[in-house]
């Protein structure tokens, strides 16, 4: 382990732990009486963000990596079924994690975002797609970016240009992007008020007049590539270089951070693993924020 990585892990354990003592009511249910657990949740998310940097997608690999390599850092371990279940009930804790960790940077504040979806593949075979848990939520659907059909889910990450997750949703295939721009934004709370006259940057499928009124009476600006048949729009000359920015993050997840091979066969289960990366590259962001480093988006000082 790096030293890079080792301090990355200290300070977020230390963060995490630090945010459950203030608000208690964050940690995931249990039963007011019976054996508290050994493994903390501080632990327990700090030991799963380590997974995903590592780029480990088998828990049980992950977990004799860990009590051969890590012992002094996680003196006990949980067997495969304890650490999943437990990962999965920490899933809302992750989810608030990734903003907690988010406000506390100076990307926070930047004036623009940009906004795509990206597959997550959940499976290739057609018994796969009957007999899966997902079968109803995952479904077929057509990546334009990469010329594909896949079967699946898509994520749909609003960031900065720094590559700061903003807010995220995760939907079938087929979900209209506009209206899951509009949930999202939604359901993140406070996030358009705190951040006024924000411009968003898109691809062209955001279209239609009555989204981007919608938009704008929240006081965002739609800035997106022009449709087939349509004039040219303001702004076009930047959309090459912004779209590549996307297209980076998008790789950054599935390049490094293994968004496709996530291993999940339930709901719950993609679910939490998909949370856990986004918090993954969250936190690298902080982290490097903190320490000052030019590329904050960097993973390379915690991959190895």
């Amino acid at each position: 382990m790096t030293k890079d990585l080792n301090t990355l892990a200290t300070a977020l354990y230390v963060k995490i732990d630090d945010h459950l003592i203030a608000f208690p009511d964050l940690a995931p249910e249990r039963p007011r009486t019976g054996i508290q657990p050994i493994l903390s949740d501080a632990e327990l998310v700090t030991l799963a963000v380590l997974s995903a940097l590592l780029g480990f997608t088998s828990e049980r690999r992950w977990l004799r990596y860990a009590r051969e390599h890590l012992p002094a850092m996680f003196p006990y371990l949980p067997t495969q079924s304890g650490y999943n279940k437990r990962l999965r009930a920490a899933a809302t804790l992750i989810t608030h994690l990734i903003s907690i960790l988010g406000r506390d940077t100076s990307l926070w504040s930047d004036d623009v975002w940009v906004i795509d979806s990206t597959p997550v593949e959940c499976g290739r075979s057609r018994q796969t797609a009957q007999r899966s848990d997902l079968a109803g939520w995952a479904e077929y659907g057509y990546c334009a970016s990469h010329s594909r059909f896949f079967w699946g889910l898509r994520l749909h990450l609003l960031c900065t240009l720094g590559g700061l997750p903003m807010a995220f949703a995760l939907t079938g295939a087929k979900a209209d992007e506009r209206t899951t721009l509009l949930g999202m934004l939604h359901t993140a709370g406070d996030l358009v008020t705190r951040h006024p006259g924000q411009t968003i940057i898109a691809d062209k499928q955001y279209y239609g007049r009555d989204f981007k009124h919608t938009l704008a009476a929240t006081g965002l600006r739609l800035l997106r590539k022009a449709r087939k048949g349509e004039p040219p729009r303001a702004g076009t000359a930047l959309f090459k270089p912004l779209r590549q920015t996307i297209e980076s993050i998008n790789q950054t997840f599935k390049g490094q951070l293994d968004l496709e091979r996530h291993g999940g066969r339930t709901p719950a289960g993609v679910i939490t693993r998909v949370v856990t990366r986004i918090l993954a590259l969250t936190c690298v962001i902080w982290h490097n924020d903190k320490t000052g480093q030019p590329i904050k988006r960097s993973l390379i000082a915690y991959d190895h």
